[in-house]
């Protein structure tokens, strides 16, 4: 398996060397050459296999050139009882109305974000070892993938973690997880902006070409591509625990703010994975929702993005997008990039009506958004109906799979976080506090460690090379 960029720049390569290199040098995003194709028999196979079992069967799909005995070991460390609290890895519960919730958020930052995290970790310590390289690791976070990322790099040899946040944005909870730990590898920024503006900072970062090979700069976010294919892995486990058999269908509906979760759905429905339709749930930043519903693409900039009571989704360029667009263009890498030109201008794009209708008959995507009440009264019905209580996030995925669905129609659910990372809001929808597992009491009461900055790529960039100076 060979890796391009969606921007047509680079000689393909293979998944060792992608998995350390964040954005593609030519500012694109990596993509294999092709997806592998999954048959009725290999689903057959695959269905009564562990959650470890079956993240082997499709990751070594795409890291042909790790040792399948090396690959299998690295993956059966990342997925185990202990890390992820069952044996299940990703249980599947179902509501009265039949909707199911497929379970991502019981590793250990509470975030579906682990589901892929644990496993980066250890490939990123495998690769660099056998490399005998370090990598020092810029990412960008608006709540769940910073804590995740660092809890699974903490301790890690050669790496050091640089994460940006939005300062003052993110839930206490969230914040807490991050700013509380004193790992010496560890080392969290608070920029004064939205998280877009992190991200940006991100982007320039990795097109300093010069700066990056200088500082051997690599990415958690989900530009990284083995985020995104481990994340491909719990939406076949989804289809399992949903259906009795392969002859069925089922769709997922995905919150979504960066693209990167639902765009695991989208490759394992490429791949062959009998979804109906993928189900794209925004909140009040509907950037994804407009485009879906009107063919038309415009980031609305971080002056006009909302604060939100799902933080996680207050995005409005969506960097995995380019990703999907890459395969709605039939794989055009200069359509690609002349899109591109206009979102970086400022201006966006908008689809022909034929590209439009193929985003929704060909790929199966359809969306809809969710507002704050609308999360609060989803919050109070589940909870009063069902005994259970969800977070924010996986709220506005309930909103939206129930407008959504077809009668008849099997819907999963993907859940975002535990509601303990969002207490304010749970106490607001049911005037009482969030469960809370145990091991995170007094979290928020910890001592912190964050610096705080403008949003400067400049002064970021000083700060990492004063950082690996000292």
């Amino acid at each position: 398996m060979r890796y391009i960029s969606t921007r047509g720049g680079m000689a393909p390569q293979s998944f060792s060397d992608i998995l350390l290199m964040g954005l593609a040098p030519d500012g694109g995003l990596v993509l294999p050459e092709s997806y592998p194709q999954i048959g009725r028999e290999q689903l057959d196979a695959w269905r009564g296999l562990s959650y470890a079992e079956l993240a082997f069967e499709i990751i070594r799909l795409f890291a042909t050139d790790i040792p399948a005995d090396d690959l299998k070991s690295i993956i059966e460390r990342s997925y185990t009882r202990a890390v992820f609290g069952s044996e299940e890895i990703t249980p599947l519960k179902r509501l009265h109305d039949g909707l199911a919730i497929l379970e991502l958020s019981n590793g250990p930052t509470l975030a579906f974000k682990d589901m892929a995290m644990q496993l980066l970790g250890n490939l990123f310590e495998y690769v660099l070892a056998r490399k005998g390289e370090r990598l020092n690791i810029l990412g960008a976070t608006s709540g769940d993938t910073g804590s995740a990322a660092e809890y699974a790099m903490r301790g890690k040899a050669g790496i050091q973690v640089f994460m940006l946040s939005p300062d003052g944005l993110m839930s206490p909870f969230q914040r807490a997880q991050m700013y509380s730990l004193q790992d010496a590898n560890i080392h969290n920024i608070a920029i004064q902006g939205m998280f877009d503006d992190c991200q940006d900072i991100v982007k320039a970062v990795q097109n300093d070409h010069a700066f990056k090979a200088r500082h051997k700069i690599g990415t958690v976010n989900s530009i990284n591509w083995a985020r995104v294919v481990a994340q491909v892995v719990y939406y076949f486990k989804g289809y399992f625990n949903a259906t009795a058999s392969n002859e069925e269908k089922v769709s997922f509906c995905v919150p979504s703010g960066n693209f990167g979760n639902i765009c695991a759905g989208h490759i394992a429905r490429q791949m062959g994975l009998p979804i109906e339709r993928l189900l794209v749930a925004t909140n009040e930043n509907d950037v994804l929702d407009e485009f879906f519903r009107t063919g038309a693409y415009r980031p609305r900039g971080t002056a006009n993005t909302y604060v939100t009571s799902s933080p996680s989704m207050d995005i409005s360029k969506a960097s995995n997008f380019e990703r999907f667009v890459f395969d709605l263009l039939g794989r055009d890498a200069e359509a690609l990039k002349g899109l591109w030109r206009q979102v970086d201008a400022g201006q966006g794009f908008e689809l022909s009506a034929a590209q439009q209708a193929a985003a929704a008959e060909a790929f199966g995507f359809v969306s809809g958004k969710s507002s704050h009440a609308d999360r609060l009264a989803t919050i109070r019905q589940v909870a009063d109906e069902d005994g259970v209580v969800v977070d924010t996030h996986t709220a506005d995925g309930i909103k939206v799979a129930r407008e959504l669905r077809r009668p008849g129609e099997t819907v999963v659910c993907l859940e975002t976080a535990l509601p303990a990372k969002f207490a304010d809001t749970i106490r607001e929808a049911l005037d009482r506090d969030p469960p809370r597992p145990e091991g995170f009491e007094g979290l928020e009461e910890l001592p912190q460690k964050v610096v705080v900055f403008p949003a400067d790529a400049v002064k970021v960039k000083a700060y990492i090379e004063q950082t690996l100076a000292s």
